[in-house]
């Protein structure tokens, strides 16, 4: 019985570049999976920004916060739904937006302070006389 042989040999470089390679399709996979469910994709983004919004002391529920972005009517304090309204809209941004430009940075920022803050989309003066967003 005749065995078959490779015309290489196996170095740990290779394996670590076959392992490399295997974990990136499995990320590919995932992305494709949320792509061909976009419910699932709009559930976890509901649900971030619930989590996001509650280290914020938002006091809407995830069943509210999901009305919301569903459009539907929601009793609740009104700049509390004004914030699950810019951070779903803001969401709907960020594969537009460069996390490296400042212009950009200003943008979503101006997206998420719709409504909400006087400074809107821009650098303000805070906290001690510096600059922040």
């Amino acid at each position: 019985m005749k065995t078959n042989q490779p015309p290489f040999r196996s170095s740990n470089k290779m394996l670590s570049q076959v392992a490399s390679i295997s974990e990136n399709l499995g990320r590919i996979s995932a992305y494709k999976d949320l792509e061909s469910k976009p419910q699932l994709r709009k559930n976890n983004r509901i649900r971030s920004i619930h989590s996001s919004l509650k280290i914020e002391a938002n006091s809407l529920s995830l069943s509210e916060v999901q009305s919301v972005i569903d459009g539907q009517l929601v009793l609740g304090p009104g700049r509390e739904i004004q914030e699950v309204k810019n951070a779903y809209r803001t969401y709907e941004k960020l594969d537009v937006l460069d996390p490296f430009a400042i212009a950009d940075l200003k943008r979503a920022y101006g997206i998420l302070t719709e409504g909400l803050e006087e400074e809107s989309g821009e650098f303000r003066r805070g906290w001690g006389g510096g600059w922040c967003i």
